[in-house]
């Protein structure tokens, strides 16, 4: 029997932690065969080199894309763009994929499809139908939903939203989020574990990261210095940073930080990458997460933990009872961190419900690769929401 080829891109850190268990799942599959493509931030050595986690994962890296210009202005990151689809355009060719998997909304994501697009290979997506409506994210989102043919949302809303935007409802599936599956599958660290692992003794403390609003221009140094100055008030609290994303004006926060990590050695860190099992250890035993990263929406609220969720990266998105809004204002920040660490707050998010899942969603989503038809699934129709 012929294996059906499953091409799986990444492109950064965060990408790949959600993906993990989707590539082993299909890697152990007898009826599917993994095809692996890394590009971007895994082959830079700004963001930590991370495709050497990947193979010392057990992976076998079939083709590695440069993409990434050493600039993040918007016009490096279009270059960036166009250099991955001339990349990924030789890739495919050679690979020749039944079906390529992407994850997201970032523009690494957008290459992918648009490449898979034109040499009319099928796509599926995983997290579509989702809103941030202050990052550029949200177009490239919408925009792989309408060039993908198989569709895997991570909460119900989601899927309803897909299905409002033409797909067919036979190919959009609830399967709940990729983060909440690795959390089930993984053994945590200890306290003491996770503090010999990344050389810091942990007390109490939080868990920072803050990306560029890639909506907004020249805002990610006022929102950083901001954060930085709250974060002062709160001396008795230790700060684990990651870095951010390839984003424009992502270097600008991560510089800033870096200088803020060198005057406080004693109570900060900052990480290119934590790896998977590291930093899902440092959300289990954090006080708070803080910034604009999507893992304090998806991924803290499994474990009960605060949210400080500042400004509009993520406005639009599902959020459990834990996540605290708040805008980038120095007064607003300090008491949504003063709320999170509340024993009152603590004690009305102990039973709240969770809106992304059980931890099944490799599982689901392989058994779905392997029966969905591909025959004829790139000729899409436009589904009409009350149509004949």
């Amino acid at each position: 029997m012929t294996k059906r080829k499953i091409c799986v891109v990444t492109g950064t850190r965060a990408e790949y932690g959600l993906l993990y268990w989707l590539m082993k799942k299909i890697q152990e599959d007898d009826e599917l065969e993994l095809q692996l493509v890394v590009t971007s931030m895994h082959l830079s050595s700004e963001f930590g080199l991370t495709y050497k986690q990947i193979e010392a994962d057990g992976f076998v890296i079939d083709e590695k894309i440069e993409m990434l210009l050493s600039s993040d202005t918007p016009s490096a990151i279009s270059k960036s763009l166009g250099l991955g689809i001339i990349g990924l355009a030789d890739s495919f060719m050679r690979l020749q994929p039944d079906l390529i998997v992407i994850l997201g909304d970032r523009f690494e994501a957008l290459a992918v499809a648009q490449t898979a697009m034109i040499q009319r290979i099928p796509i599926a997506h995983i997290h579509g139908g989702e809103l941030t409506e202050g990052l550029i994210d949200d177009p490239i989102r919408h925009s792989i939903t309408k060039m993908s043919h198989i569709h895997f949302a991570a909460a119900e809303p989601y899927r309803k939203r897909i299905i409002q935007m033409g797909e067919q409802p036979e190919s959009v599936f609830n399967v709940g989020a990729p983060g909440i599956d690795g959390i089930k599958k993984v053994t945590l660290l200890s306290k003491q574990n996770l503090s010999k692992a990344i050389h810091f003794d942990l007390d109490n403390f939080f868990l920072v990261t803050l990306h560029p609003t890639t909506l907004e221009k020249h805002t990610s140094a006022v929102h950083i210095d901001l954060l930085l100055n709250v974060l002062n008030s709160f001396q008795d609290h230790q700060v684990i940073f990651t870095k951010t994303n390839a984003d424009t004006e992502g270097r600008i926060i991560n510089q800033k930080i870096e200088e803020y990590v060198q005057k406080n050695q004693e109570k900060t860190r900052i990480y290119d990458s934590m790896g998977q099992i590291k930093y899902l250890s440092a959300l289990s035993h954090c006080e708070a997460v803080i910034g604009n990263s999507s893992s304090g929406l998806i991924e803290a609220p499994f474990f009960y933990k605060p949210t400080v969720n500042i400004g509009d990266r993520q406005r639009g998105r599902l959020k459990a009872d834990s996540v605290i809004d708040c805008e980038f204002d120095k007064n607003k920040v300090r008491m949504a961190i003063e709320k999170a660490l509340s024993s009152s707050f603590q004690r009305q998010i102990r039973n709240m419900k969770l809106p992304y899942g059980e931890g099944k969603t490799s599982e689901e989503i392989v058994a779905i690769l392997k029966q969905i038809p591909l025959d004829s699934i790139i000729k899409k129709q436009f589904y009409e929401i009350g149509g004949e």
